[in-house]
């Protein structure tokens, strides 16, 4: 396993907020990522729970826009926020598309070139950067909990869907719970995956829900006045699904809220409290 450079590290809420870069096989180059220890993770392993960040978002975006670290801290949960996906590629159109590309990784394996030998941001998530937590910080990765937001939401939905064994729990903010679907996720999704649709199914959480229902309670909270709700995230699907699915949803919908942090810290306490049952936190 690889090492580790500190970029950075701050005293916050008692523990210690840190951004950090490392060479990732799976990427195939340098990759950063963001991680809070609370103050118990001075003397005993912690539970870990992971933040999936959306489009043009960074390692840097929930870290510091969530507000996720002060009840994190109390009540002993390693955050870890990972940059969106690789970063100066070099490929052609890899930047200048928000919605595609460098910060648009969309959490999937590309198996189409030239993305496929650097954007593999699911098995960097799910198998990867876990590894590389449990080697360096006191985290005990046997209870990790996993959200996201947006395209973090979807990356959140289908790493857990997929890999039940690694999390005991899973939650959303305004997830693009059904990218087969809609705008952003036919437009990615067949530059990274290629024509064949089935392929593209493995990344789609209404699609998995339907065949792989995830112990526990999925919880989801989406803004009424989210100006992507009609378009891109349509909740409704995933409900359906996880209906059709037989799996536990717990989908929350708020008037007047759209699809920024504001929203998101709003119910940041929310998440983290359900997370911190299902990881069994003191």
């Amino acid at each position: 396993m690889t090492g580790i450079e500190t970029i950075s590290e701050q005293r916050c809420h008692g523990g210690v907020q840190g951004f950090y870069r490392h060479h990732s096989e799976q990427c195939g180059g340098a990759m950063r990522f963001a991680l809070f220890q609370p103050p118990q993770a001075a003397h005993e392993a912690c539970p870990v729970l992971y933040f999936l960040a959306g489009l043009t978002c960074t390692e840097e975006t929930a870290t510091i826009k969530a507000g996720a670290q002060r009840l994190a801290a109390a009540l002993g949960l390693i955050l870890v926020m990972p940059d969106t996906s690789p970063r100066q590629t070099g490929f052609d159109g890899a930047t200048g598309d928000w919605e595609f590309g460098e910060g648009a990784g969309f959490y999937l394996d590309a198996t189409q070139s030239p993305w496929s030998s650097r954007f593999r941001m699911h098995s960097y998530v799910a198998d990867e950067l876990p590894a590389l937590v449990a080697q360096h910080f006191p985290a005990d990765i046997s209870r990790s909990g996993i959200t996201g937001h947006s395209m973090g939401g979807h990356g959140a939905l289908t790493i857990a869907l997929r890999h039940k064994d690694k999390y005991r729990s899973v939650s959303a903010f305004a997830p693009i719970v059904a990218p087969t679907q809609v705008p952003w996720g036919q437009k990615a999704f067949p530059r990274y995956l290629g024509d064949d649709t089935t392929a593209w199914a493995e990344y789609d959480a209404c699609e998995l829900v339907r065949k792989h229902r995830f112990d526990g309670t999925i919880l989801i909270d989406q803004g009424e006045a989210d100006g992507f709700l009609v378009t891109q995230l349509k909740p409704e699907l995933f409900d359906q699904a996880c209906a059709e699915g037989g799996q536990s949803l717990l989908l929350r919908r708020h008037a007047g809220y759209d699809h920024s942090y504001y929203f998101i810290t709003t119910f940041i306490e929310d998440h983290l409290r359900h997370h911190a049952e299902a990881l069994g936190c003191r």
